[in-house]
């Protein structure tokens, strides 16, 4: 019996004109009659979609403790299809190798029961290789979506399932691919409030009653309230969790007797989350109290004098029993319900000094720097694994010559935090105060923390705020033209900078940056994953230091300075016997640097008034010798000779396109050695350290 299209049996799309690569070669895998359904070299097809959910403890062990699957959509340009992953596959989804928008190879695939759904399996990917970064199916091909889904009901009384769950496992729904935090798939339907309500609001009770409501057990009456902050989403998933939609999110809510916690629970999540935003009032019916859980961060409320609850909260459950949640819409709102106004702290950047550290603002500002997206691992030894997803933004609001640096936190908006783009309007809510020594203070998100940009500030609570009218004002005088030149996006961006002294404990394993040696640093490197940010120390001896400083014109490659003959001499000016032959060798070392290219003349006239002998690094064993000979004469150490060139050099924008290290003596050769570049006031510092000999201050990368 021949696969099916869409799960209809007998159904093709009309429109396919040539065979399918994909439809002949599952079908030949359905025929098999072998114990194990594989079949090999199936083809090219495209990657048009890479979906990951948290696997079962069971199988994680057989993953060799990998907490996520994967599952793949591929097309050949005239029918799709969704298949597992294999597992031993998984680090090139992780490091991003295997993408959207790729052609792959399929060297072996095969077919995998479902052996808790009878009847069911699918289509498991197990070899496969790039074919091409850029797909030339995709390219050919005008509506991907419109192409028809294989299926293969009816064969073998198999069903392979293509509907929005995973393929394998119990699971019920997808998590984003780089993080946990984003609502992600088609489950995630807000909720449409009506236009119309009509309610009976007299049998409401006021927040302050609801612990006296607790204590006693009494039955619960509604309740009418007003949401004034809002957390993002928190992934309680675990390895062996069976709820079908382990999901979480707080809510702080009041009325006019005060304020308390809420939180929206698992199914409700995926209906709600989306729908009740921060100044949204509800009617409530059919909640639960519990005791405040108190071991997670609060939000700050701009209204001092809002009596704050923290003994109870309340509940909104799926189940056991249903919550009834009605969203008003503000139109049917009444004043004579007293419910608080949504009130904000918005601060300006001259006012960000001020601040002590910890302090909870918000902030409005035009943003000029976006840095790409990042991901840093929540804990080392946490299973399943969790990843933070930010960016660094920069944000200037008239008031100070020095821009807002936030770094924001992925909030459960994954549309507003993917796009940011400079030349936009930000505003940055429960933003959290860090202050570092020798750093200007900057702002991190909290778990309260939303963001909303150009496009998504109509009809936010915050537009009559003065100060964000101020805001406004202020960039109506502003210049386009002039701002864009101020404008950047992308790159690497890394604040706070490392301290100038290196205060941790080595032995703290859980410490901020963790001391490796120079051995261990592949390792490091090698397990990162994709956009993964990582600090580090390593702790070692100097032995070997060159600044190289970078070209004026952005477009030249930098290459090296002219490099006079090094000449060593003894104080009566004779060559010393092998103390000398050792310095000429680490002379030698260095090799001749290639030529500068024509530069202005001023530069030139001021290269011919140098001194004929250049320093470019300085080793110990070379220190060591030249004290012996030039303790008689009375002129600069070697080391502040070296020094003097250096900053001749910068100050002559000199190029050197060297890379090599004299690592020292030859006795030193087999250390490990590693080298860091360090971009200082556009120039380089390159240093070796060699970790055998460990400092008393190591080094902070």
């Amino acid at each position: 019996m021949m696969p099916e299209e869409g799960g209809h049996l007998g159904q093709e799309s009309a429109s396919v004109t040539r065979d399918s690569l994909i439809r002949s070669a599952f079908r030949q895998l359905l025929a098999i009659t072998t114990h194990r359904l594989r079949i090999f070299d199936v083809g090219v097809v495209a990657v048009i979609a890479l979906q990951r959910y948290l696997t079962e403890s069971q199988a994680a062990k057989d993953q060799a403790g990998d907490s996520y699957s994967y599952d793949i959509t591929v097309t050949d340009g005239v029918c799709q299809v969704k298949c597992s992953l294999s597992p031993h596959l998984n680090h090139l989804v992780q490091k991003n190798i295997l993408r959207t928008g790729v052609d792959v190879h399929i060297r072996q695939c095969s077919f995998v029961y479902n052996e808790k759904r009878l009847g069911q399996g699918t289509v498991c990917l197990e070899k496969m290789e790039i074919a091409a970064e850029r797909s030339s199916i995709l390219s050919s091909t005008e509506d991907v979506d419109a192409l028809p889904v294989w299926s293969a009901e009816g064969v073998r009384n198999v069903t392979v399932s293509q509907s929005d769950v995973p393929t394998q496992t119990g699971r019920k729904h997808y998590l984003s691919l780089w993080n946990n935090e984003d609502p992600h798939g088609s489950l995630w339907i807000p909720r449409i409030p009506p236009t119309e309500v009509v309610l009976d609001v007299s049998k409401c009770i006021p927040l302050c009653d609801l612990h006296n409501s607790f204590l006693h057990g009494l039955r619960h009456p509604p309740l009418l309230v007003r949401i004034m902050c809002k957390s993002r989403l928190r992934f309680y998933g675990k390895l062996d969790t069976k709820v079908e939609f382990p999901f979480q999110a707080y809510f702080q809510v009041a009325d006019h007797s005060g304020s308390v916690s809420l939180v929206l629970w698992n199914a409700l999540c995926l209906e709600w989350y989306q729908t009740l935003n921060v100044g949204v009032v509800m009617y409530l019916q059919n909640y639960t109290l519990k005791r405040s859980f108190q071991n997670r961060s609060h939000p700050s409320l701009a209204d001092s004098q809002m009596r704050i609850f923290s003994s109870v909260e309340i509940c909104l459950n799926p189940r056991d029993p249903r919550a009834v949640i009605t969203v008003i819409p503000p139109k049917c709102v009444l004043p004579l319900w007293g419910l608080p106004s949504v009130t904000y702290q918005f601060i300006t950047s001259s006012e960000l000094e001020s601040l002590p550290n910890n302090s909870v603002c918000d902030v409005i500002g035009l943003v000029t720097f976006v840095g790409r997206c990042e991901r840093i691992k929540k804990k080392a030894n946490t299973v399943p694994e969790k990843y933070w997803t930010y960016r660094w933004v920069h944000a200037m609001d008239g008031t100070s010559t020095v821009p807002f640096v936030l770094e924001i936190f992925a909030s459960s908006q994954p549309e507003i935090f993917h796009g940011l783009y400079p030349m936009t309007y930000l505003v940055c809510t429960q933003m959290r105060v860090c202050r570092e020594a020798s750093t200007l203070p900057y702002l991190t998100s909290s778990c309260e923390t939303q963001i909303f940009t150009t496009g998504f500030h109509k009809g936010q609570p915050y537009i009559s705020d003065p100060k964000v009218k101020s805001f406004i004002q202020w960039t109506k005088t502003l210049k386009e033209s002039v701002i864009l030149k101020k404008t950047v996006i992308g790159g690497h961006y890394c604040y706070p900078p490392s301290p100038p002294l290196f205060t941790q404990t080595i032995a703290n394993d859980s410490a901020q940056y963790p001391v490796i040696a120079a051995s261990e640093l592949r390792q490091e490197l090698e397990s990162l994953q994709y956009r993964e940010h990582k600090r580090l120390a390593i702790q070692g001896r100097i032995t070997a230091v060159r600044f190289v400083a970078h070209s004026e014109e952005h477009n030249q490659p930098a290459e090296a300075l002219p490099s006079e003959g090094l000449t060593i001499s003894t104080a009566d000016g004779h060559t010393g016997g092998v103390e000398a032959d050792t310095l000429q060798t680490l002379a030698n070392a260095m090799g001749p640097a290639a030529e500068n290219p024509p530069s202005t003349q001023k530069r030139k006239k001021k290269r011919n008034k140098k001194q004929n002998v250049k320093r470019r690094y300085i080793t110990r064993a070379a220190v060591k010798m030249l004290r012996k000979h030039d303790q008689q004469q009375e002129e600069l150490s070697e080391e502040e000779r070296t020094s003097s060139e250096m900053e001749e050099d910068e100050g002559d924008n000199g190029l050197s396109n060297k890379n090599d290290l004299v690592a020292g003596t030859s006795g030193q050769s087999d250390l490990a050695e590693c080298q860091f570049h360090d971009t200082l006031c556009g120039s380089r510092l390159e240093v070796t350290v060699h970790d055998s000999c460990l400092a008393s201050s190591p080094s902070n990368i």
